[in-house]
């Protein structure tokens, strides 16, 4: 009755369950010692001894971020920079522009926010950044636009290295998360005590619980059991993907069809491109093709794409080519 009471307050005030080693947990403080550390000494040694005072408060949340959850989306360099920067010019506009200060605080948060929202690099400190802007006091002020390039750009730009150099030493939580290694896709279906396994051999803080993750995998699994395209897309000369993960993955283009209006019945001849089975062919008719392709691509810079992504989007590592 008592673990009962107890698991359902854990769960009501989000208290983290996932288990955490304690060289992940030392790691984490060791950098974000040695972060904040080294972004003091570089404000002494770029701004003189009076530079001090002007390190950044939000990055000691920064630092949470970065060496607590090295690999969760709002840690990531775009993030970090983009997050910070965008809420420091927004700060400092608010400050000179609107002499209410209440009024100035409020929008210089508000607008970051939604700044970085649409500029996709949020970061939860930026709206501390542009607040440190706005109530940071006279000496703040008196740096104008100067603050966006010291201490801003500095101690960010200090913080962003360190984190690099002490994450990269253990495989497990290299940053930014694009140096990790991705496992392949695995064909069986996992339960909640996998789910735990994985986290406790992890070693690394994942920021998202562990009901997240499974109700990710669900959706996940559902979308792509219910994947394959509507016959009639697909059409002769174009690529499409199974989507699938490392040696199962492959693209296949269609080089020949005859058309008879029965998806049973009409037959399309495809080359292999890409992927499983490089430079072979084979025949099926038009329904069983769409049952195994799971999305149209298209080559872009040497990259397969889906259909319609802007060229900027994110590639898959399977999806690029040499």
């Amino acid at each position: 009755m008592m673990r009962h009471v107890v698991s359902r307050w854990r769960g009501f005030l989000g208290m983290e369950t996932a288990p955490l080693g304690h060289a992940e947990k030392l790691i984490s403080a060791a950098g974000g010692f040695l972060g904040i550390f080294l972004v003091y000494l570089a404000s002494v040694a770029m701004l003189g001894p009076g530079g001090a005072p002007w390190i950044v408060t939000s990055m000691g949340s920064s630092a949470v971020l970065l060496f607590a959850a090295p690999h969760g989306p709002m840690s990531q360099p775009w993030a970090l920079v983009g997050g910070n920067l965008v809420s420091a010019v927004i700060g400092v506009l608010a400050a000179q522009f609107v002499p209410n200060p209440i009024l100035a605080a409020a929008l210089a948060v508000g607008l970051a926010i939604g700044a970085m929202h649409y500029l996709r690099c949020t970061h939860p400190p930026g709206g501390a950044t542009a607040l440190a802007a706005v109530v940071g006091g006279p000496e703040i002020h008196s740096l104008g636009y100067l603050f966006i390039l010291a201490p801003v750009t500095l101690n960010v730009a200090v913080i962003l290295a360190v984190a690099i150099a002490v994450n990269y030493p253990f495989a497990w939580r290299r940053y930014p998360a694009s140096l990790l290694r991705r496992p392949r896709r695995a064909g069986a279906a996992f339960r909640h005590d996998d789910i735990e396994y994985a986290l406790r051999h992890l070693g690394s803080y994942v920021d998202v619980t562990e009901k997240d993750l499974m109700r990710i995998y669900a959706l996940a699994t559902r979308h792509a059991q219910a994947g394959g395209l509507d016959p009639a897309r697909i059409r002769l000369g174009h690529h499409y993907s199974n989507g699938q993960y490392g040696e199962r993955w492959a693209i296949r283009q269609i080089v020949d069809e005859s058309g008879r209006g029965d998806p049973e019945r009409d037959t399309v001849i495809y080359k292999v491109v890409s992927g499983q089975g490089p430079r072979t062919s084979g025949r099926c008719t038009r329904a069983e093709f769409a049952r195994w392709a799971h999305y149209e691509v298209r080559r872009s810079d040497r990259a397969w794409r889906r259909a319609g992504e802007k060229p900027g989007g994110i590639v898959e590592e399977r999806h690029r080519e040499p």
